[in-house]
């Protein structure tokens, strides 16, 4: 006799991850190419030497840094092993049938439409506009009385664009109250919207709206994506919540150590964050100047909205020796490497006859 395995997995996607070969350029994974910050490598050297025991199930030290950091209580902090477990863990805290509705944007980041399935609710998808942005008029329309969950990635991944504050405002202020809203920060630390005031903060928006949590991540910005970490921000009712479903210890001991190191030196990080910006900048203006639709970005890639041509541009791209990530008909996602690997990529994206194909 075989397992009895839920008969709706068949139906869910497997997450999909940038890929990987050996001796490619991988701008394929939104990670940064530099290493954790020198304070956290040291805690994380210190924190190696007691894995013998078990980390801290409630991340006491941890969750108090980001109260003080941000200026809320410890109860309003939870943490996860990356952001995308307390994606997971909101639908599970929502949601119970196919009757509940999970709602966001399209195309957004993959694991939504994943976590909502295996969580049993129901994923529903409103399409961005077509300058590729949230269309947060859509999006409050198609809440109805199943919606249980509403996740807004701000700024978006894949296609790095962002909503301003005023927009974002009146979106929380259009949705009813009993409606979760999950503002996906993870790519916060590059957001700047240059110019226009509009820079949203959702931990600020979050302060007495009750139906607001907010995600961020140390695995972008911070350089800790090996370590997985990511907190929510929120109401005590709703982080409470959240602490009933958190997996066991599943926060592990380094890096809970290097999270804490790492917020201790934020003046470094956001020297990185800086540079980093100018570096995309360069890379955005020389796929334009070579032809290609390159919507503005504020997150730590670039995005090519290629439909059809997505694959291919992806296939070619890796066998010029860059990794880069396709979304089926949509368009392909660069990371913004070191210059030298921009570089690379550059060669290959902005070469007249791969231009004349692809933009």
């Amino acid at each position: 006799m075989s397992a009895q395995i839920r008969p709706d997995l068949s139906a869910i996607p497997a997450y999909t991850p940038g890929r990987s070969y050996p001796g490619a350029v991988k701008l394929a994974s939104n990670e940064t190419t530099l290493p954790p910050l020198p304070a956290a490598a040291k805690a994380i050297g210190a924190a190696a030497e007691l894995a013998h025991r078990y980390p801290d199930n409630q991340a006491t030290e941890l969750r108090a840094a980001l109260a003080d950091f941000l200026d809320v209580t410890v109860e309003q902090v939870a943490v996860g092993c990356g952001s995308v477990a307390l994606l997971q863990e909101l639908v599970q805290i929502t949601c119970s049938s196919a009757q509940d509705e999970v709602l966001f944007a399209w195309r957004s980041f993959e694991a939504y439409p994943i976590v909502a399935q295996v969580g049993h609710a129901t994923a529903v998808q409103v399409p961005l506009t077509s300058e590729h942005v949230h269309d947060l008029d859509a999006l409050a329309a198609a809440v109805t009385p199943r919606t249980k969950l509403v996740f807004v990635c701000n700024p978006n991944n894949p296609t790095g664009t962002a909503v301003g504050q005023d927009a974002l405002v009146r979106f929380l202020d259009a949705v009813p109250s009993d409606v979760l809203i999950v503002l996906d920060e993870a790519y916060f630390e590059y957001l700047r919207l240059a110019g226009t005031g509009q820079c949203p903060d959702g931990v600020e928006l979050g302060r007495g709206r009750p139906n607001v949590i907010v995600l961020r991540t140390f695995s972008k910005a911070y350089g800790l994506a090996g370590l997985r970490v990511g907190y929510a921000v929120g109401d005590p009712e709703v982080i409470t919540a959240l602490m009933k479903v958190h997996i066991p210890f599943s926060v592990n001991r380094v890096a809970q150590a290097a999270a804490i190191a790492s917020l201790e030196a934020r003046g470094e990080l956001l020297e990185r964050t800086d540079a980093l910006i100018v570096e995309r900048e360069r890379v955005r203006a020389a796929m334009r100047g070579a032809g290609y639709e390159v919507p503005p970005s504020e997150t730590n890639f670039i995005w090519l909205p290629l439909g059809g041509r997505s694959a291919a541009f992806a296939e070619a791209s890796a066998e010029a020796g860059v990794l880069v990530r396709p979304y089926t008909a949509d368009g392909v996602r660069v990371t913004i490497g070191d210059p030298h690997e921009n570089d690379t990529f550059l060669r290959f994206a902005t070469d007249p006859e791969v231009a004349a194909r692809f933009s």
